[in-house]
């Protein structure tokens, strides 16, 4: 039994890494995005998210798809796409959680907080 439990956890360690979930990423996303819009002087660094998602093993054009469902959700449809069911979900799901830390720290300390957290996908504006 004992070499039974051993195999298998050498079998777990041996597995290969999961990737993180889409979720994580639209959430990134979401949040390089809402700090350009709401703190002063802050930009998206896109070809650097897109490299995240290859990182992450995210299929090709996940960036852009993410892109255009945050754009259709926060315009009412009036920019961007509205992606499938599940996308627009996590976009939801994300907006609603980075509200929720706008307002429990106070736009300005969100910024602040958003340049390290999100450190290579949001720079200063030229």
């Amino acid at each position: 039994m004992r070499y039974g439990l051993f195999i298998v956890g050498l079998m777990v360690l041996a597995a290969p890494a999961q990737a993180e979930p889409r979720s994580v990423y639209v959430a990134m996303v979401l949040q390089a995005f809402a700090a350009k819009v709401e703190c002063p002087g802050m930009d998206v660094a896109y070809q650097d998210l897109v490299q995240k998602a290859k990182e992450m093993q995210l299929p090709d054009e996940t960036t852009e798809k993410v892109r255009k469902a945050i754009a259709y959700m926060h315009t009412g449809g009036k920019m961007g796409e509205r992606g499938d069911a599940e996308l627009m979900s996590e976009v939801a799901v994300a907006t609603k959680s980075t509200d929720l830390d706008q307002r429990r720290l106070g736009l300005s300390t969100w910024c602040e907080t958003q340049k390290t957290k999100l450190a290579g996908f949001v720079r200063a504006k030229n």
